[in-house]
């Protein structure tokens, strides 16, 4: 089974540097970007390079680097998904020496009143994916790291928001009423993705995330409400902030 996948005791088959060589040490920080269209306002208006590529038989990711407030930084664009999203910071963490990641996505509401008109930072996220399971030890919930210090950051920058645990799933088509029902019993304010994978692989290797999310859509046993999940997506404000999370680190 699944939960018995965890094993710490022997070394993986496969390695990092049989496709990229030695690990690189060019910056510390990193933002993880979700959206094509904050993505592409970075490269249009900041001085921008490749400094790495993620390769892959189905297209390459490349790893940007530029100057933020006197600091070297890396960005990209990254996968939707607990597994492509976990893999893919490891590997950038790999091509970069990043050890510090800021990642800000979108994510659907389970109590639209706790979470409109603020972001959302994850105390804890249900293990609702599979790939938590390869690097911790099976459980429930998984504690999001850095919480307490992100609500710090959000406090210095005064800008809104609610704390509680989330939901990460795999399959967004599966999220049932009575799954929705169980989950907000347990207190989770919102569902998505990536979280569980992304922290379990950071605690693991010794990395550094700092998460946080707005939420978009709405589900609820009265149907599900789509209006604003474009905003969520691609809201500029969320770009600003982890810019500002990110100096403050």
């Amino acid at each position: 089974m699944l939960i018995h996948d965890f094993d710490k005791e022997t070394e993986p088959v496969i390695k990092l540097e049989n496709f990229y060589g030695e690990p690189k040490h060019l910056v510390k920080k990193c933002l993880v970007i979700f959206s094509s269209e904050l993505h592409r306002t970075l490269l249009e208006t900041h001085e921008c390079s490749q400094i790495g590529l993620i390769t892959a038989c189905n297209g390459n990711t490349p790893i940007y680097g530029m100057n933020y407030a006197g600091e070297d930084i890396a960005f990209y664009l990254t996968g939707i998904g607990s597994a492509v999203a976990s893999a893919t910071c490891y590997e950038v963490h790999w091509q970069t020496g990043a050890t510090q990641f800021v990642m800000f996505g979108s994510c659907g509401s389970l109590d639209r009143e706790k979470t409109t008109g603020g972001f959302i930072i994850p105390t804890e996220a249900y293990r609702g994916e599979g790939t938590s399971y390869y690097y911790a030890e099976p459980a429930d919930y998984i504690t999001v790291s850095n919480s307490t210090k992100l609500k710090q950051i959000f406090e210095e920058l005064k800008v809104p928001y609610v704390t509680g645990k989330i939901w990460t799933t795999d399959s967004m088509l599966r999220e049932t009423l009575g799954l929705v029902k169980k989950r907000k019993e347990e207190g989770c304010i919102a569902v998505e993705m990536e979280v569980a994978g992304v922290q379990a692989l950071c605690d693991f290797y010794g990395l550094e995330l700092f998460n946080f999310l707005e939420a978009g859509d709405v589900l609820e046993e009265s149907g599900y409400d789509t209006k604003d999940l474009y905003g969520a997506n691609h809201n500029m404000q969320k770009l600003h902030i982890a810019l500002e999370v990110l100096k403050r680190i």
